[in-house]
Parts: structure tokens; sequence; C-alpha cells
């Protein structure tokens, strides 16, 4: 793989002339193999190198492989969730030992992202924490993975979070309550025209639409 600041290398052009003039716009040259909305482009080095020497561009493998690499956007599009969710995912044990960083961008083999996938909590079960059993995710992290679930669904529910984390039914409402509280309350500093049920149906809480009870729990 071959960064932007490589190019220049290879091309013998200061990285202040190839910002500015972005050789790799001009036709023929090699697409980056980054996914769209990738925060750092990268390209094949035997495509850039086939076409620095005007010899033909050799075509990429076809996508697929267990193989193949997976930057953060194509990992989460896998677990059908948002990239931001995906940075909550990652440190889970499951993934962190097989992270392989190319260029600066931290990549996952297909392989091991569908094993996660497939073998997230909630995949068999969606009873949540059996009884009196700890919850599986510790205390700390249990903020940060609701968030990620709110951010891929907002109108996510106990349930779903209980089955999805192994979390007790309270934590979940905990957990949930805060962060749609602390959204209404981003909504309605942003907006102050607002009223609590208008902030409330924009970040899709159940049941806080107009017309519901205003101490109906969030």
């Amino acid at each position: 793989m071959r960064t932007r600041e490589q190019l220049a290398q290879d091309i013998g052009m200061p990285m202040g002339t190839f910002r500015n003039k972005k050789p790799y716009t001009a036709e023929g040259f090699p697409a980056p193999v980054s996914s769209e909305g990738a925060r750092v482009l990268l390209w094949d080095g035997e495509q850039t190198a086939a076409y620095f020497t005007g010899g033909p561009v050799p075509a990429l493998p076809a996508p697929g492989a267990p193989g193949d690499l997976l930057d953060r956007q194509e990992a989460a599009a896998v677990l059908n969730v948002a990239p931001r969710s995906w940075d909550t995912y990652k440190s889970d044990p499951r993934l962190s030992p097989h992270l392989v960083v190319i260029g600066g961008v931290e990549h996952w083999p297909r392989s091991v992202v569908q094993a996660f996938r497939d073998s997230r909590p909630g995949k068999q079960a969606a009873t949540g924490r059996p009884k009196g059993r700890p919850d599986a995710v510790p205390r700390g992290e249990v903020h940060g993975r609701v968030a990620a679930l709110l951010e891929a669904d907002p109108a996510v529910t106990i349930a779903a979070v209980c089955a999805e984390l192994g979390v007790a039914p309270a934590t979940a409402q905990r957990a949930l309550s805060q962060l749609r509280r602390e959204h209404i309350e981003l909504l309605m500093g942003a907006q102050p025209l607002l009223t609590v049920d208008q902030a409330a149906a924009r970040a899709r809480v159940p049941g806080r639409g107009p017309g519901a009870h205003p101490q109906q729990r969030l």
C-alpha cells in the first residue's frame, strides 16, 4: 500500500507541491483502494508502480475473500453499524489481536470481522443477563457501548441493549435514560425554541413524541 507521502516520494515531488497539484486525480491514475469516506487514502503499490513505469495497471483481486483487510468503514458495514460504533467494538478481545495497521490506517481481516458479527451477544439468545450473573460488559464500558447502539438505532429498546451487551435491564435503562436526556439537552441548547417533546421526537426517543405523558420515562 502507498500513502500520499509515499506517492510524493515515488514521483520525487515535494509534499507541498503534491498536495496542491494532486497528481493522483489525473486521468488513468489508479483509484484509491480505501473505502468511501476514509480519513486516509491508500493506493495499491503494484498498481501505482505500473502506472509510473507506463505499463498496464493490473486489476485488483475481486473483493470478498476471507483474508481481505477491511478498514473501519468496511468493518462497520459488515456489522451493519455506524463507523463510530465500530470504534467501540474494535477493542473487543475477539478483534484487537487481529489489528493490522497499514499506512497509519487500522484494518482487520474480513473473516475475523464476520466471526465477530456472528458471535456477538444476542445472536443466540435475547434474554439479557442471566439471573445472578454480573453484567457481561464492564461497568466503565457500558456508557460507550450503549452510545454506539443508540447511534446505530436511536430507537433501540432496553431489551435490545440487554440482548446485545448481556447487561441487566436496570443497567440498560439507566444508560439509555442518561444518554437520551443528554441528547435532548444538546438539541435544546442548539435550538432554544424547541420544546422537550419536540427535541425528544427529533432524538427518536420512544414514547416521547407529541402527546406523550410528560413524566414518561426516557
